[in-house]
């Protein structure tokens, strides 16, 4: 088959669709690579279907890195749980973390701080706040949506494993544009002048904070945190939790749980990817810290801070005298299983990258909207195509590998203008993470889901609410930005203001049209213990 045309956007489509509708993750996923290997083939497609899957698996360091992370990261979970880590920080936290606010400003705030790495940082929240949410009747949803919505866009806006991409991405959109050498500015100083056009991740953040701060919530979100307040399940009854420690592991056996099980561990892990990460960039040779930030190998030190992760939980096991060697190595594979289904989503969800890539799925979709482009409408017809891509494709970095040297060429071939690229880089990045935050085939996503113990598709249908509303507010904000050109940090704070009235308004409409009232505050001391899963 050509590249290109309407039929590359039905295999992602289809598997979205399905996701959303059946809630069968690994059914709607397959199904959708399937129709592409029928597609691309010409034939019943089964040889090229797996042909995908073995390559997004067999042809990919960084993918195979991420598994690796995925499962030693599953096996230190397991050992803080056997160590009773897990215990302690929720005993911890019934003294402390005494209500859903409380409980929802420490995600936040950790989310923010941890801006890194996205994949640390969902597996460092979701793991630290599981249990302390679970027993102030935090539904699975809400809390992955608050890891979910802080970990892409702080990591996107801040000294992180995103930077050096981003940069990468910015050299080579002017490498298209054909302006001299000398003239091109420095990529690290267009990717400072983008941030105020972030818009999606500046919002995304601030929106974190105004549902945890005003604890009104709408659309599906309310139903999921009605249901955790009334009757203490956290997830509901048919959901499918991405792992589900206590099922699978039973009670750990400690009669005196130690904080230290669990602080210890999470810190190893920030230290080594940190370190890592530096010392892979050449800092502790002859780089800058800007030049190992940008050359550093972030798959490896994810792969290396996880795997000191689970030996610091292997000499905790040995010196607090509770397990031994034997049961360690029992425990780590048991923590292997508790992440089988993540690795299979990231598997398939990635053979589906490789479906769209073989399709042409990106370039056809940038290629329908240069019909509408002018000055003025650039901005936000690129943050939209960027969103589409991201959300059928399931890959924000990918999304930004298709558009940067489109659309760096364009906004200078329209305007001429190094202001006006930063503002494309600014769309591309907050169109990218918008689409994956909705996307149920997005690793961040899976990921979101699998260390807050969610349900994957629950994740997506209540998470999308919330994303969408943001992302309407950027649309809008960028519409004025192209006709007027007022200053993008006034935009920013009418857009926090639009949302705090969008947040109290949709969560009173909702919460009327069903009869009730909005959910506010919950005090440790008035609830039962949550339910187990």
């Amino acid at each position: 088959m050509a590249e290109g045309g309407f039929l590359s956007v039905v295999p992602p489509l289809i598997a979205i669709v399905m996701a959303i509708v059946t809630r069968k993750a690994v059914l709607s996923l397959f199904l959708g690579i399937w129709t592409g290997g029928i597609i691309y083939a010409e034939n019943l497609g089964i040889v090229q279907t797996f042909d995908w899957v073995a390559t997004a698996v067999g042809e990919s360091v960084f993918h195979a890195q991420i598994i690796i992370f995925t499962l030693l990261l599953g096996s230190s979970v397991a050992m803080m749980w056997r160590l009773g880590g897990s215990h302690a920080i929720r005993n911890w936290a019934l003294e402390k973390v005494d209500t859903q606010r409380k409980a929802g400003v420490m995600a936040w705030v950790l989310g923010v701080i941890l801006f890194f790495d996205d994949y640390a940082n969902t597996a460092v929240v979701g793991s630290t706040m599981k249990d302390i949410s679970d027993n102030l009747h935090v539904s699975r949803e809400k809390l992955s949506y608050l890891v979910d919505s802080t970990a892409a866009p702080v990591a996107t806006l801040a000294i992180s494993s995103w930077v050096a991409f981003q940069l990468s991405m910015i050299e080579q959109g002017y490498e298209a544009t054909g302006i001299p050498q000398g003239q091109i500015p420095d990529s690290f100083t267009v990717f400072l002048n983008s941030i105020p056009y972030n818009m999606y991740s500046i919002l995304a953040i601030a929106m974190v904070g105004i549902i945890v701060l005003s604890q009104r919530d709408y659309g599906e979100m309310l139903t999921a945190e009605r249901r955790a307040a009334e009757t203490g399940k956290v997830t509901r009854d048919d959901a499918r939790p991405m792992q589900d420690v206590e099922g699978d592991l039973g009670s750990p056996n400690v009669d005196d749980p130690r904080l230290s099980s669990f602080i210890v561990p999470i810190l190893v892990l920030i230290a080594g990817v940190l370190v890592t990460a530096l010392w892979s960039g050449g800092l502790f040779g002859d780089a800058t810290l800007r030049g190992a930030i940008e050359n550093a190998d972030y798959a490896l030190a994810l792969v290396l801070g996880s795997f000191a992760m689970v030996v610091s939980t292997y000499i905790l096991g040995y010196v607090f005298d509770i397990l031994s060697l034997g049961e360690s190595v029992d425990t780590t594979i048991d923590g292997f299983g508790i992440m089988l289904t993540a690795v299979t989503i990231l598997v398939l969800a990635w053979s589906l990258g490789e479906v769209v890539s073989a399709l042409g799925t990106g370039d056809y979709v940038a290629s329908v909207v240069n019909a509408f482009l002018t000055p003025e409408l650039l901005p936000v017809v690129v943050f939209v195509t960027a969103g589409f891509i991201a959300f059928t494709t399931g890959s924000s970095w990918g999304t930004m590998t298709i558009l940067t040297p489109i659309a760096i060429p364009v906004a200078w071939d329209l305007a001429g203008s190094h202001q006006l690229v930063s503002v494309m880089v600014g769309m591309i990045f907050s169109g990218a993470i918008f689409g994956d935050h909705c996307s149920p085939i997005s690793d961040t996503t899976v990921l979101s889901s699998t260390f807050t113990g969610a349900d994957l598709i629950d994740h997506v249908r209540t998470q999308l609410y919330y994303a969408g509303t943001v992302a309407i507010v950027v649309a809008v904000l960028m519409l004025v930005w192209g006709f007027t050109g007022i200053s993008p940090v006034l935009l920013l704070l009418a857009g926090i203001v639009i949302l705090v009235g969008l947040v109290y308004g949709l969560s009173e409409l909702h919460a009327r049209m069903r009869g009730l009232e909005p959910i506010q505050a919950v005090d440790a001391s008035d609830i039962a213990p949550a339910e187990d899963d």
